[in-house]
C-alpha cells in the first residue's frame, strides 16, 4: 500500500512525499517548504509531480535539485503547461561551470490535457531543451500508474491519482496441481486475456483460460492529491470522475467556510466544500490540506471539523 506522509509543517507551504513500500521509490507531490524532508529522500526521488508554479508549490524545487545534482540518474518531473520553460529558467539562473552532463538528466513531461503529454529532456552544464515526444499517458513503472486531471485555479493546477498495480494471486488451495514454473506462465496469459494459450503442468498442456478461476487479482491502492482548485462545479465533474472510489486522497482546503467570499475571489477551496465533493466521489478516507497561513491552529481545527462534517455526511 501505497505510503503518503505530508513533509511540509503546518506554517511552511505544502509538499508531500509518496512511498513504495518495500522498495527505496519515492514521489514527491508539489515543492513548497519541506523542513521534514531529509537529503536521503530528495536524492531518492524518482518523479516530481507538480500541480502548479505558484511560489508556495514551486519555491523549494531548487533545494530538491540541489540534493540530486551529481546522481547521474533520470528525474521525472510532471506538471503544467510551460512546466519545461520554467524549470529551466530555474536551473540556467545558477553557474554550472563544475558539472558535466552525466551529472543528472531530467525528463520533462508538460501535461496539455491528461492524454496529451509534451515530453522533452534537459541536462546540464547548458540546461538546453531537447523535444522527445508526445504521448497520450502521463506515468508508469513498475509499481504504479499515475493519471491527472486539469482543474480550474485562474492558471491550470493538475490534480495526480497514483495507483498501485493490481497484484495477481494464486490460490494455492484451489489447486490439485504442484507449484512450478507454470504459475507465472499462467499470471502472464491472465495479464495479457491470452485464454487459448497451452500452459504445460506436469508434461500436459492445459487450455490457460480453464485455469484462471485458480488466480486471484486484486486492485491496487489508488492515492490522489488534489491541490488548489476553485469550488465550481466544472471541477467538482473532473474530480468525480478521476477520483472515484479512492483509497485517500489529500484534498486543498484552503478557506474556512466564514471565508468562503475569498476562495470564490482566489479560485480556491473551502472546508465543506472540500468535504462534500470528497463524499461525493465516493472516497473511502480523505484529507484536507494546505490551510492559507493567515490562519491560527484553531482556525484549522474549525476547518478540519467542517470538512469531516461534511465528509461523513449522509446527504449527498
Amino acid at each position: 500500500m501505497l505510503q503518503a506522509t505530508i513533509k511540509s509543517l503546518p506554517n511552511e507551504d505544502i509538499s508531500i512525499l509518496i512511498k513504495v513500500p518495500n522498495s527505496g521509490t519515492m514521489y514527491l507531490c508539489d515543492c513548497g517548504e519541506a523542513s521534514l524532508l531529509t537529503v536521503k529522500e530528495a536524492q531518492s526521488i524518482s518523479a516530481l509531480f507538480i500541480s502548479h508554479t505558484h511560489i508556495d508549490h514551486f519555491s523549494n524545487f531548487d533545494g530538491i535539485f540541489r540534493h540530486q545534482i551529481g546522481s547521474g540518474e533520470k528525474v521525472v518531473i510532471c506538471g503544467p503547461e510551460n512546466i519545461q520553460q520554467q524549470v529551466q529558467s530555474r536551473l540556467q539562473s545558477y553557474t554550472w561551470n563544475l558539472v558535466d552532463e552525466n551529472a543528472i538528466e531530467y525528463e520533462i513531461r508538460e501535461i496539455i490535457s491528461p492524454k496529451e503529454i509534451k515530453v522533452y529532456t534537459i541536462k546540464p552544464p547548458l540546461w538546453n531543451l531537447t523535444w522527445v515526444k508526445n504521448q497520450d499517458f502521463l506515468y508508469e513503472d513498475q509499481f504504479l500508474d499515475v493519471e491527472c486531471t486539469v482543474l480550474d485555479h485562474k492558471t491550470n493546477s493538475i490534480a495526480y491519482l497514483f495507483k498501485e498495480k493490481d497484484s495477481i494471486t494464486f490460490k494455492e488451495n484451489a489447486s490439485l496441481f504442484k507449484r512450478g514454473k507454470w504459475i507465472g506462465a499462467l499470471k502472464a496469459a491472465f495479464e495479457e486475456n491470452d485464454a487459448d494459450q497451452n500452459i504445460e503442468i506436469e508434461g500436459i498442456n492445459h487450455r490457460a483460460g480453464d485455469l484462471f478461476h485458480l488466480l486471484l487479482r486484486t486492485e491496487g491502492y489508488k492515492l490522489g492529491v488534489i491541490m488548489d482548485h476553485a469550488a465550481q462545479e466544472e471541477n467538482y465533474i473532473k474530480i468525480r470522475t478521476v477520483f472515484k472510489e479512492a483509497d485517500l486522497v489529500y484534498i486543498e482546503t484552503f478557506y474556512k467556510d466564514t471565508d468562503r467570499e475569498f476562495a470564490k475571489i482566489n479560485y480556491h477551496s473551502f472546508a465543506s466544500a472540500s468535504g462534500k465533493i470528497m463524499q461525493e466521489s465516493k472516497v473511502k478516507e480523505a484529507v484536507p490540506i494546505h490551510f492559507s497561513r493567515r490562519y491560527t491552529e484553531s482556525d484549522i481545527a474549525e476547518i478540519e471539523t467542517a470538512f469531516y462534517e461534511a465528509f461523513r455526511s449522509d446527504e449527498v
